[in-house]
């Protein structure tokens, strides 16, 4: 047998070329190891912990609504596949607003983004690895809820209205409390900041929702009193709801210059959501209020109420067996305002929302679509400030709502009943919470002039 040898220049050439190829695979795979995007690199410690400490322990942690806690890799790994699932099919954590049309800029936005849901996913498919322990983030530190969430800024509240204690049975269906309170003001004043929570630890795990309404004359107003407080079909600016509370909110904070009044002889509605958790617990939900310096009065008065999807009324509910049903209705702004959130309401055959604005030259925009309404998450969507729509005086604000009572709907507990009006959450209803802050129609100009000269501003630094 002959044996061939390669000249000494193609031996030196194959061994070199070797060598750099595999310098260039060990560079990249090292690449690829430091990368969180990658299923290699995607760890628990690293990459997964940052995600759940920012958009889900605010519920999921000891002690609150949420069914499990997720604060630390022990607690997460059991339920790794779960996660996926409900992340995969943007079921978690709740924001179930359409994210292809209307403003798409929120103060409280809790989604994940593509990248975020990818990451998630690439760890339960890589076997949900836990990851260097020193990678951990340090625990996320949440407000302490013995202490007023405003308190660092204003000191103590100026008024402080609670309910009365309601006890909620281990077992029992869900109940709604809902106390009148006075207030005890004998003046005048104007609310700079609002904060609502359960009054005691475990109250905590059992109250699901809170809501306080301001019951008061307003002067002027031509609508009784009870209309006002239920706000639902109010056209008149008058006090509105005062807040809504749900789990791992803090509180409003006005915008400078703007606030909400509360006239003497004020009373409180509360409207307080419990459930059952397997133990009996007594609680009640404490509102603290902070006050402008007396004699300091803002320009703006922010409202929010109940705009109704409903035609006819609110309790124009009518929903046939095994059927679809649609309705909107329409609510004039009597002055220029800003919508400052959307927040839809509506029950187990409640399926989607949408608010439009129509403006007084016929231009109709699309404000917010909640294309996928799930019952056991009342969503505040809270808009940016630069991206609150500012809208003329003469705008019609238009309410859409659908509803589903088939067996298509999986939250639906009998589609052969015919559905009407009712708190009853095997009633429905149909309305959206609104907050506007109203202005003169001078103001309104200035505020427009402000955020296009705001814009302008940013498009030339982009360009630079």
């Amino acid at each position: 047998m002959i044996v061939r040898t390669l000249p000494t220049w193609t031996r030196r050439f194959l061994i070199f070329s070797a060598v750099l190829l595999g310098t260039l695979l060990g560079i990249a795979a090292a690449a690829n190891a430091d990368e969180p995007g990658t299923a290699a690199a995607v760890t628990f410690t690293k990459d997964v912990a940052p995600i759940l400490q920012d958009k889900c322990q605010a519920c999921h942690r000891p002690g609150y609504i949420a069914p499990m806690s997720l604060m630390t890799f022990a607690e997460t790994r059991p339920w790794a596949r779960a996660i996926k699932a409900r992340v995969v099919a943007r079921q978690m954590p709740p924001w179930h607003i359409d994210r292809t049309v209307g403003i798409q800029h929120f103060q409280n936005d809790r989604s994940l983004s593509d990248q975020q849901i990818d990451t998630i996913a690439r760890w339960v498919d890589a076997g949900a690895p836990e990851g260097d322990p020193r990678d951990m983030p340090p625990p996320k530190k949440f407000p302490n809820e013995d202490v007023w969430g405003f308190a660092d800024r204003f000191g103590p509240p100026d008024l402080i209205v609670r309910s009365t204690p309601f006890t909620v049975p281990a077992v029992a269906q869900d109940a709604w409390h809902k106390p009148i309170v006075e207030t005890g003001l004998t003046e005048p004043r104007w609310v700079r900041a609002i904060e609502i929570r359960p009054g005691t630890v475990k109250g905590r795990r059992v109250t699901h929702h809170a809501v306080a309404r301001l019951i008061q004359d307003e002067p002027g107003s031509r609508e009784p009193r009870a209309t006002a407080t239920a706000g639902a079909d109010s056209t008149e600016i008058g006090p509105g709801l005062f807040m809504e509370w749900a789990v791992g909110k803090q509180g409003e904070l006005a915008l400078p210059n703007s606030g909400k009044l509360m006239l003497p002889g004020s009373k409180i509605l509360w409207d307080i959501h419990y459930s059952a958790v397997g133990e009996e617990i007594t609680d009640f939900v404490e509102l603290g209020i902070y006050f402008y310096p007396k004699g300091q009065e803002p320009k703006y008065r922010q409202v929010l109420a109940a705009f109704s999807g409903i035609a006819g009324g609110n309790k124009n509910i009518d929903i046939r067996p095994n059927s679809t049903w649609v309705t909107q209705s329409f609510h004039v702004m009597k002055q220029a305002g800003r919508v400052e959130n959307f927040q839809p309401h509506m029950h187990l055959r409640g399926k989607a929302m949408s608010m439009e604005a129509i403006l007084p030259n016929g231009k109709t925009m699309m404000l917010s679509y909640v294309n996928n309404f799930n019952f056991n998450w009342h969503v505040n969507y809270v808009y940016a400030s630069d991206a609150a729509p500012l809208l003329p005086k003469g705008t019609i604000l238009r309410i859409t709502a659908w509803y589903d009572n088939t067996s298509a709907n999986k939250n639906n507990p009998d589609p052969n009943q015919w559905v009407g009006y009712g708190d009853r959450t095997v009633d429905e209803m149909g309305h959206a919470w609104v907050n506007i802050t109203y202005m003169s129609d001078e103001d309104y100009q200035a505020e427009v002039a402000k955020r296009q000269d705001t814009a302008a501003g940013r498009n030339a630094s982009q360009l630079q």
